[in-house]
């Protein structure tokens, strides 16, 4: 794992999920072009294997390359990532310095969204698959899911039905009670 590269793997598979941009959001601030972030994970990156690997990937793709010609030599920005029920968040913040009081702010840029990994392969953009999210729900499964859920409520509600008119009692008018003939 301590050589990861896009033309040998591995890959991983993300659904995005809660996409914000900048206008969207309306978040102000403004990162220099060719500035290098700081990256900032959150700890289940250094504990979990498959998160170890993912670290690795971001690192590879966010990471200003080492004398990169076209790089700053400044940091004005950090993009985070944090795990939060078992999918990675997404947070870009620019560095205000405040010379008043020597005092660092951090603002939120953007973009901001959500990865739910679903796979994990072997190699790059396929090969065999090293992990799987099993909390992971593919959209079909969940509409099926629902669908089978609104099924059940209509069996339901026409097996309530169906039970209700058998313990009706059919009560038939007796032409020979008194109490319903002086009635009429």
């Amino acid at each position: 794992w301590t050589s990861i590269n896009i033309p040998a793997g591995p890959s991983v598979k993300f659904l995005v999920e809660n996409l914000h941009t900048l206008g969207e959001v309306q978040l102000t601030g403004n990162a220099l072009k060719g500035s290098r972030p700081i990256l900032s994970f959150s700890s289940e990156f250094d504990t979990i294997l498959h998160y170890k690997v993912l670290k690795k990937i971001f690192l590879n793709i966010f990471n200003t390359p080492n004398h990169h010609p076209k790089s700053k030599p400044f940091i004005d920005h950090i993009i985070t990532f944090t795990i939060h029920e078992n999918r990675i968040w997404f947070r870009n913040y620019q560095i205000i310095y405040n010379d008043k009081n020597e005092k660092q702010d951090l603002i939120e840029i953007g973009p901001r969204f959500v990865l739910n990994p679903i796979r994990m392969f072997s190699s790059s953009f396929g090969g065999t698959t090293l992990w799987s999210n099993k909390n992971y729900i593919s959209k079909s499964k969940y509409i099926g899911q629902m669908n089978k859920i609104k099924g059940n409520k209509y069996i339901n509600r026409k097996e309530q039905i169906q039970t209700s008119k058998e313990n009706k009692v059919d009560v038939k008018p007796n032409p020979l009670d008194f109490n319903q003939l002086t009635e009429q």
